[in-house]
C-alpha cells in the first residue's frame, strides 16, 4: 500500500495519491491532474476512482477532467448532487482499491454532502482517515458555507459536532488523519501547520474535540471569530458542481504574449484588470499605473479570489520572465480562467518604451520609528487576530481581506504609513489603494517584524488562541 500526500502550500491544500496492488484512488485532486496520472503510468498502475470528500470552495478540482483521461469513477458522498456522472455513495459504502478498502462515512456540517474516507488495511484494520474540511489538525471545518433554507451555521455546527462525536471521534486513537487543508487556509480558523496526525493527537489538542464539551458550547466556540469567507468560494463550488474547461486548454487560450502596443490597447478597451504577479521588492520599484500587486511566491491564488472576487474578471498579466504558465496554472486553480495574455518582456519592456510608470514610496521601520513623534497616521493590514494579538499603539485595523470596507479611513492628501506582516499585504493593499487615487500611502519595508525591532510602543503580545474574536 502507498499513500502519498501531495501538499500544495499557496493553497494550503492535500490532495492523496493512494496504491494498493495495481489500482489507485485519488482523494481531492487538484486541477492540474497529470502528476496522478504519471504516478500510476510509473508503477504501472490505474487510476480506479476519484474520491471528493465535499463540493471544494477554496479550489478547483481535478476530478471532471482526470475522469475524463483515465476513466475513473468520480465519487462523492450522500446528499451531493452533479451535471457529470458521478457516483453518489450511500453512508458506510464500501469501495475495493486492490486489497485495502474506503469507507465513506457521511460527516454533515462543514457542508452537507461533507464526508470522511476511511481506509482499512490489507488486514481489514482501520488505518487512515482522509478527514476532507470535516477535521483539521487543530481546528475543524468552518460551518458557514453552505447554508440553505432553513439551515443556519448554527445548525450545520450542530450537524458538525454530531458527525465528529458519532464518526470520527469514535475511531481508535492510532488511526492516522489526512485533511484537507493546513495552516493559511480560509476553510478554518486555527489549522496546524502540520499535515498529518492521529485521532488520539486531535482529542488531545484539537479545541472542538474537547471531552466532555456539550453540543450548545461546540456551536459557540466553532461560530465564534468566523471572518466573512472569500466571494469568490460560490463561483468555485459551482464550478466543482458543473464542471470546467481543461487547463491546458485554458494555457493555449491564455498565454498570448503581448507586445507593449498590444498591451496598453487590450488595457484601455477592456477594463481588465492588470496584474503584476513579480516580487514586491521589484514592484515598489516600478509598475504600470493601475496595476495591481499580488506576488506569485506568496499567497498568491487565495489573494487573488479574496480581492479580485469575480472569476469572470478578464486579467493582464506582468510575470517575472518564464513563469507566465505557471501564474496561468495557479490562476485556475481558482477558476480565474479569463487571462487575455501577458506582458512580453515583463516589466522592463513597459519601462524602455518610455510608457508612463508609478512607484510606490517604500520606507524602513526605523525611519518611521522617527516619524512616529510626528503623530503621523499608520495602518495595519493584517487579520484582525494577528492585530489583536500585536500591534503599534498608534496603528489602526484596516485588514486586506476587507479593505474595500475601509477606504473612508484612508486621508486623502496626508502620507500615511501602511504595514502588514512580513512586506507582502502592505504591498498588495498600497497597490490597490494607488489604484484607488490614493497616491500618498506608504509602504514599510519588513512590515511588523521589522517593527519589532525598534522602540515603536507597542500593545503587550497575547497569545492568538485565548483571543474571543467578533464577526
Amino acid at each position: 500500500m502507498i499513500i502519498t500526500q501531495i501538499y500544495t502550500n499557496c493553497l494550503a491544500q492535500g490532495a492523496y495519491y493512494i496504491e494498493s496492488n495495481g489500482e489507485v484512488a485519488i482523494v481531492d485532486p487538484l486541477r492540474e491532474v497529470q502528476d496522478y496520472i504519471d504516478r500510476a503510468t510509473k508503477n504501472n498502475a490505474s487510476i480506479k476512482y476519484i474520491f471528493e470528500t465535499h463540493f471544494h470552495a477554496d479550489f478547483v478540482s481535478g476530478h471532471v477532467t482526470l475522469a475524463q483521461k483515465t476513466g475513473a469513477k468520480i465519487v462523492y458522498g450522500p446528499k451531493a448532487t452533479t451535471n457529470f456522472e458521478a457516483i453518489i455513495a450511500t453512508d458506510n459504502q464500501v469501495f475495493k482499491i486492490g486489497d485495502i478498502t474506503i469507507t465513506i462515512l457521511h460527516t454533515p456540517g462543514h457542508t452537507l454532502e461533507s464526508s470522511c474516507l476511511l481506509l482499512k488495511d490489507e488486514n481489514g484494520n482501520d488505518h487512515a482517515l482522509f478527514s476532507g474540511d470535516t477535521l483539521f489538525l487543530g481546528d475543524v471545518g468552518r460551518p458557514d458555507l453552505a447554508q440553505k433554507g432553513d439551515f443556519s451555521e448554527q445548525d450545520l455546527a450542530g450537524f458538525l459536532y454530531d458527525s465528529l462525536r458519532n464518526k470520527v471521534m469514535v475511531l481508535a486513537d492510532d488511526v492516522i488523519v489526512y485533511p484537507a487543508h493546513g495552516a493559511g487556509s480560509a476553510c478554518g480558523k486555527n489549522l496546524s501547520k502540520e499535515t498529518v496526525g492521529t485521532i488520539g493527537n486531535q482529542k488531545e489538542t484539537n479545541y472542538a474535540l474537547r471531552a466532555g464539551m456539550t453540543k450548545n458550547e461546540f456551536v459557540a466556540e466553532v461560530t465564534n471569530g468566523l471572518l466573512p469567507p472569500p466571494a469568490y468560494f460560490p463561483l468555485n463550488v459551482k464550478l466543482n458542481k458543473e464542471g470546467y474547461q481543461d487547463v491546458e486548454e485554458v494555457i493555449k487560450k491564455s498565454a498570448k504574449p503581448l507586445t507593449v502596443e498590444q498591451f496598453e490597447i487590450i488595457a484601455n478597451e477592456t477594463g481588465a484588470v492588470i496584474l503584476d504577479v513579480r516580487h514586491q521588492t521589484d514592484f515598489v520599484k516600478g509598475f504600470i499605473p493601475q496595476a495591481i500587486f499580488i506576488g506569485i511566491d506568496g499567497g498568491f491564488a487565495p489573494w487573488v479570489g479574496a480581492l479580485i472576487k469575480d472569476t469572470n474578471q478578464s486579467i493582464l498579466l506582468v510575470t517575472p520572465e518564464g513563469r507566465e504558465e505557471d501564474t496561468i496554472r495557479r490562476l485556475s486553480r481558482v477558476g480565474f480562467d479569463n487571462v487575455l495574455g501577458y506582458l512580453e518582456g515583463s516589466f522592463n519592456a513597459w519601462k524602455k518604451a518610455g510608457k508612463e510608470i508609478d512607484l510606490l514610496p517604500t520606507v524602513s521601520a526605523q525611519f518611521l520609528e522617527d516619524k512616529i513623534k510626528e503623530n503621523v497616521l499608520v495602518f495595519d493590514v493584517r487579520k484582525p487576530g494577528e492585530y489583536e494579538s500585536d500591534h503599534m499603539n498608534v496603528a489602526e485595523n484596516t485588514p486586506l481581506d476587507f479593505l474595500n470596507n475601509h477606504l473612508s479611513e484612508f486621508p486623502t492628501h496626508e502620507a500615511f504609513y501602511l504595514h502588514c506582516a512580513g512586506g507582502y499585504r502592505s504591498v498588495i493593499a498600497a497597490s490597490i489603494l494607488k489604484a484607488r487615487g490614493f497616491h500618498n500611502v506608504i509602504d514599510v519595508a519588513g512590515g511588523y517584524a521589522a517593527i519589532r525591532k525598534t522602540t515603536i510602543e507597542r500593545t503587550t503580545a497575547v497569545c492568538p488562541s485565548t483571543i474571543k474574536q467578533t464577526k
